[in-house]
């Protein structure tokens, strides 16, 4: 059998030495053991040369292994099946065999970056990434394809070579594990001695991350690298969301535990980190801009940038493949740094605003931020209805401040002021013609000036918040204080009608 070529009379005679070992354990069970111990010891050895000549000829195979033939030798995968039964051996095989395709691959993507074979030999037929993707983002983009092509048909020569009908292999290794000599010193050691469940699926999946190991590590050194000198936010935002893509694919297809699965993990974390530190560096740099208001009360330039600058991420975010059940949870981090800090640089400028300027400048800002926001209401929702609270509030100081106009400029101020602790009890209607804002003069005057107020009273009020960008809400601002003021001067004239009433009543003539 040692001296046989592996082929089929090898496999044959490998088949009935084997058989022969078996039967001789049936003889043990009788008086002559020792003819039986005697055959057994004989056929083990040869077992194991046999095993050992198996051994030697799958590592010759390997070295000269094309995976990329898609008629791999049949005898390569039935001697790898029967290699199984030996699982130090079939392990051996398997290192041996991922420090060659490690080897492979690496040689293969240094080819596909720049058009050199490992000799140094030109290959004009392959189109080099290093020369044809002059954009880092497609740089990149062309460099994880290459990756996960390579890890997907490694995959697939892998199940061809290593995947059986019947999972020979897995029933091999289980079978060789029983009688490794670690399991038979750990029944004399009283433990139970059961070896952990083989998982094909997740041994193929190892395998295949040990083959591209070598060119995932040229992937990373090249990737961080564009990663560490890239100056722009956007591009920076655009590589983590891509590389997001690949790591959430290869997970897919490696399970979650492999090498290729980390690098792709910590890529994506180094490039987020860029980013946040592309964006905390802008923010250094408009510390200026945010001391100089807007004349006309517009949202700043800065606003608007940083809002076109967060379009572009948002629409980024809203193609990717985030598998978080809470999209705007996941999202919240870049909200923090490409949105919060900009809406609070608002805010500060607007402290340093009179009112009704600041509440009329930050509702400009908070209606630009909200119709940026609102075509991504799906991870966006939270922000969008806190603006519209922020908002809310300062449009009610606006219809403060109209109503105080409109009272002030009405010259009614003083007579609101007068009946407001009054109600409308005798009593009280009786002190009215002791106030001095109630006597026939000042109401004479108070009565002028309102006439002349009135029929420029909304035209007027309309322009002290001219400069709100939704003439809408400026339009129904100014209605709601006007609505106010109404009420109180119909309580005005309620009063004094009561207050002449009172007075026929007593006798006494109206003045």
């Amino acid at each position: 059998m040692t001296s046989e070529p592996v082929d089929d009379r090898f496999f044959g005679a490998l088949a009935k030495a084997k058989r022969i070992r078996k039967d001789c354990e049936v003889l043990l069970g009788f008086e002559n053991q020792t003819l039986g111990l005697e055959i057994m010891d004989q056929t083990s050895k040869n077992l194991n040369l046999a095993f050992q000549k198996l051994y030697r000829w799958i590592q010759k195979e390997f070295k000269t292994l094309n995976l990329e033939n898609p008629q791999i030798s049949s005898s390569v995968r039935r001697a790898l099946r029967v290699l199984a039964e030996r699982p130090s051996l079939f392990q051996n095989c398997l290192d041996f065999f991922a420090e060659a395709r490690q080897q492979i691959l690496s040689d293969s993507f240094y080819l596909a970056l720049n058009g050199t074979s490992a000799s140094g030999t030109k290959d004009h037929s392959v189109k080099p990434i290093d020369l044809v993707a002059h954009d880092p983002l497609r740089y990149v983009g062309d460099m994880l394809a290459w990756t996960h092509s390579a890890t997907v048909s490694e995959r697939e020569a892998l199940e061809v070579l290593f995947v059986s009908e019947g999972n020979e292999i897995v029933q091999g290794i289980k079978e060789g594990r029983e009688n490794e000599l670690w399991r038979l010193m750990a029944d004399e050691d009283g433990g139970d001695g059961a070896p952990p469940e083989f998982d094909a699926v997740q041994a193929l999946n190892d395998l295949v991350d040990r083959d591209v190991a070598g060119a995932a590590r040229v992937l990373r050194q090249r990737v961080e690298q564009v990663i560490q000198t890239n100056e722009e936010s956007i591009l920076a935002y655009r590589l983590a969301n891509l590389l997001g893509f690949y790591r959430v694919t290869f997970s897919k297809l490696l399970g979650t535990q492999s090498v290729l699965l980390e690098i792709m993990a910590n890529l994506e974390s180094e490039a987020l980190r860029q980013f946040r530190s592309l964006m905390r560096d802008h923010l250094a740099t408009l510390q200026g801009d945010f001391q100089h208001t807007p004349a006309d009360l517009a949202p700043p330039e800065f606003l608007q940038d940083s809002l076109k600058q967060l379009t572009s991420i948002m629409q980024t975010y809203e193609t990717s493949l985030s598998a978080a059940e809470d999209r705007e949870a996941d999202f919240e981090p870049i909200m923090a740094e490409a949105f919060e800090p900009f809406v609070d640089g608002c805010q500060k400028m607007a402290r340093n605003m009179r009112a009704p300027k600041d509440s009329i400048f930050l509702i400009n800002c908070y209606i630009t931020a909200r119709i940026t926001l609102g075509p991504f209401s799906d991870f966006t929702a939270r922000r969008m209805a806190a603006l519209e609270e922020s908002m809310n509030e300062h449009r009610n100081r606006l219809i403060e401040q109209q109503y105080g106009f409109f009272k002030y400029e009405s010259s009614l101020e003083p007579l609101l002021e007068a009946i407001a602790p009054l109600t409308d009890s005798h009593e009280d209607i009786a002190k009215m013609r002791q106030l001095d804002a109630l006597k026939p003069e000042a109401l004479a005057l108070a009565s002028q000036e309102l006439d002349d107020f009135l029929p420029s009273a909304i035209m007027d009020a309309m322009e002290n918040i001219q400069a709100l960008q939704d003439a809408k809400m400026a339009r129904e601002i100014t209605e709601d204080a006007a609505e106010k003021f109404c009420v109180d001067f119909e309580r005005i004239e309620e009063m004094l009608i009561y207050a002449d009433e009172q007075l026929l009543q007593g006798g006494a003539a109206p003045e």
